[in-house]
């Protein structure tokens, strides 16, 4: 902690000239701080929250959904399900991306088809049951499924309903996402890796009355206590909190606190089926991963760490959720349990697990209270922290034993779970595989009844929870400290930052 105290004042002082200079020949200017450096900024291959958080400013949606979780229309001005497999989009008219190109069904055409082929598509799991979109008229794009797919709407509240211009997109090929273009309120300016990514005002932008600031940077810092320190120094005017500092926050007569629960969740991730590193006591048998899961008290891993803010769960799919199953609900902390699974499974004492967290300090002392508590059960875990960005790299090659991680969470489950748990799912880091987990995930798509898609999820999580690829830990809470000169600032359960309607004092 003293380190951290020690170098923000160093961080201020260089940083906050240049903005400052920049601010003043752009207009109105608004400093943001990130946790992690995006990854590209295009939404086909986007994999994070925080390239989520930056697209947000440079794309807008064909949907989006409000505080009530309602979907209300953004680029589209309506929908209509003309069967189980049809669904008219109307457009909204005079809308422009920010290289001149027109938003119109074309558009809407070849980007979801783009989603669906592009080699390496993170959206392809994500609008898969899509057959291929026509254009009806201008303003009128028919999307015809291959099969019934109820949460299609919902999923274009985030990166799938992102449009863009088929000519920039169709030329830069895979490099689009080192110059974005879309048709949000701020276009692309510049990007320094692990430093800041700069946007400016989007003149052209057909909501433009709601929208205040001339210029956005995004600075890219990864410890909790240097982006408080900024923002108390006034070198940034918005930032995720931690939750142990929010108190600090709302006691600062400068500074206002914005708090609502995620949709999203927080777990480690065992390797299962990834070979040579799922040839472990904790890939191989269930018992050892039971043993592991009863080693731990959440309710303890949320007071020590996150203040008591972050709600124990036991599956991917928020409170928040109609899909939400309040049957199942993780298990309390049994240590005895645990070392007679160990004992039962034949695994000699303390079983080694490596784990990987990511280079935060938040991230770091979850893994050393993890490392502490499934000691007394027989584990022996070594904390492993790196680079957000290198983290994710040797997880997505399956060169892992144990991962902590999270989802930020979308609008409706199946974006939380399908491609997280089905076999074969591009989000797939367990290397998991159980048919009637597939079966189920499936059935879910299929039926719009809620009752019925609540019911394939219990079975979800009942069969999970045996398996147990994923140990879901808890809901998060999005925190967000923001000077008092802010106001018109609104958070919503995904935690992104919308810049409509924020203005200056």
């Amino acid at each position: 902690m003293r380190l951290s105290l020690l170098i923000a004042p160093l961080l201020i002082a260089i940083s906050t000239a240049p903005v400052h200079s920049a601010a003043a020949q752009q207009g109105e200017a608004l400093r943001i701080g990130i946790r992690d450096d995006p990854d590209l900024l295009d939404p086909t291959f986007s994999r994070t929250y925080v390239g989520t958080v930056v697209m947000t400013a440079l794309c807008d949606k064909l949907f989006d959904f409000d505080a009530k979780l309602n979907i209300v229309p953004v680029l589209a001005t309506g929908y209509q399900w003309t069967d189980r497999r049809t669904l008219l989009i109307r457009l909204r008219p005079n809308v422009q991306f920010q290289n001149g190109e027109p938003f119109d069904a074309a558009a809407v055409k070849y980007t979801l088809e783009r989603f669906l082929n592009a080699s390496g598509s993170f959206r392809r799991s994500e609008i898969g049951a899509m057959d291929h979109v026509e254009v009806v008229d201008p303003l009128t794009a028919r999307v015809v499924m291959r099969e019934a797919f109820s949460p299609f709407v919902a999923i274009l509240t985030d990166r799938a309903g992102m449009i863009l211009p088929p000519k920039a997109a169709e030329s830069a090929g895979k490099d689009f996402g080192l110059h974005p273009v879309c048709t949000g309120p701020f276009r692309f300016v510049e990007r320094v890796a692990q430093d800041h990514v700069t946007l400016e005002r989007f003149p052209g932008y057909w909501d433009a009355s709601r929208i205040h600031y001339d210029r956005i940077t995004y600075r890219i810092i990864p410890d909790s206590s240097v982006r408080l320190a900024n923002l108390q120094a006034g070198s940034l005017e918005l930032t995720e909190i931690a939750p142990l500092d929010a108190e600090t926050v709302r006691r600062d007569t400068k500074l206002n606190l914005v708090s609502v629960p995620s949709l999203g969740y927080g777990a480690l991730t065992i390797n299962i089926g990834n070979a040579p590193k799922a040839e472990t006591p904790m890939g191989r048998d269930s018992r050892v991963r039971h043993a592991f899961e009863l080693s731990l008290d959440r309710d303890a891993l949320s007071q020590v760490v996150y203040a008591g803010t972050y709600q124990p769960n036991a599956q991917a799919t928020s409170p928040l959720s109609p899909l939400y199953v309040e049957e199942v609900a993780p298990p309390r902390r049994d240590v005895a349990r645990a070392r007679a699974l160990l004992k039962e499974a034949g695994v000699a004492m303390p079983v080694p697990v490596p784990l990987i967290v990511y280079n935060r300090p938040q991230d770091v002392q979850v893994g050393e209270v993890i490392q502490s508590m499934a000691a007394e059960a027989g584990f022996a875990v070594q904390v492993n922290a790196m680079e957000f960005g290198t983290a994710i790299a040797t997880v997505q090659r399956g060169d892992y034993v144990m991962t902590l991680g999270g989802w930020s969470g979308l609008l409706d489950t199946d974006s939380n779970a399908w491609s997280f748990l089905h076999t074969g799912g591009p989000l797939n880091r367990a290397g998991y595989s159980n048919p009637s987990v597939d079966e189920l995930l499936d059935r879910a798509r299929a039926t719009d009844t809620l009752s019925e898609r609540r019911a394939a999820y219990e079975g979800v999580w009942q069969q999970v929870s045996k398996d147990l690829p994923i140990i879901y830990l808890w809901t998060p809470r999005n925190i967000v400290g923001l000077s008092n000169r802010i106001t018109g600032f609104t958070l919503l359960a995904d935690g992104l930052l919308r810049l409509q309607d924020m203005r200056p004092k």
